[in-house]
């Protein structure tokens, strides 16, 4: 016997849910890259004894600084560690990519047809960066966040086919 739910199933239901999935991806994208510029520019505007210090009260770290967690211990590690130079090539890493994350997320939501392939290259060499990064590190979360942003490109280059599909 067939499911009720299967019956009401229709190609145009699917379009609209790939759509929304394609606005909360991008969106996605866009705070991300918000994300991504107030990160690139605490590291650029704040000391690294400051930085240190908003780490060991994010982290949860006691009054003795031990941090509770391996991840709470990653970031005061790697804080502690912080080299000038480490410090503003992150910022400028942060800040460039998030620019640019920010700059595609408006033209695909005012739907600038010149936005859709240049968000598939720039997201694409992205991927390809992070696929080295995790085939070096093994990460994770960078394996999460890579299949995440894959995803929103298979979702970017389905609506730029239905764009294509309209008229201008």
């Amino acid at each position: 016997m067939i499911n009720a739910s299967f019956r009401e199933w229709s190609p145009a239901a699917t379009k609209i849910t790939l759509h929304q999935a394609y606005l909360a991806g991008i969106a996605l994208k866009g705070f991300d890259g918000l994300v991504e510029i107030a990160g690139g520019a605490a590291l650029l505007l704040l000391s690294r004894a400051t930085l240190l210090r908003i780490a060991a009260c994010v982290s949860g770290s006691d009054s003795s600084g031990t941090p509770h967690g391996a991840i709470a211990a990653y970031v005061l590690h790697t804080t502690a560690t912080l080299g000038a130079g480490t410090q503003h090539f992150a910022s400028a890493y942060l800040l460039v990519h998030g620019a640019i994350k920010v700059g595609l997320v408006a033209g695909l939501l005012r739907g600038w047809r010149a936005a859709y392939p240049s968000a598939l290259l720039v997201l694409t060499a992205f991927i390809g960066y992070q696929c080295w990064r995790l085939f070096r590190f093994h990460s994770p979360a960078l394996g999460v966040f890579t299949a995440i942003d894959i995803a929103i490109v298979l979702l970017i280059w389905r609506e730029w086919r239905s764009l294509k599909r309209r008229p201008a």
